[in-house]
């Protein structure tokens, strides 16, 4: 049989809580990062730089990554 002591696994509970709260905010960031293009290439569409797309976004994608760092280095 196999008695070989068993490891606990590196992540609990709660780290996979947080580490969905963080892949959900990233996908939030990209979301809000999207769009704003223009159908036709000769016509130039400014609102590829509004406020959401040039400052909300990226600050959501970072605070994303940044709850994925914490999930990752949490202790149990």
């Amino acid at each position: 049989m196999n008695d070989a002591p068993k490891t606990p696994f590196a992540f609990g509970p709660s780290n996979f809580r947080w580490l969905g709260i963080g892949i959900a905010v990233l996908i939030v960031g990209y979301i809000l990062m999207s769009g704003g293009g223009s159908d036709d290439p000769n016509v130039f569409d400014e609102s590829i730089f509004s406020f959401r797309r040039i400052t909300l976004a990226p600050t959501v994608v970072l605070a994303g990554y940044g709850i994925i760092f914490y999930a990752i280095l949490k202790k149990r």
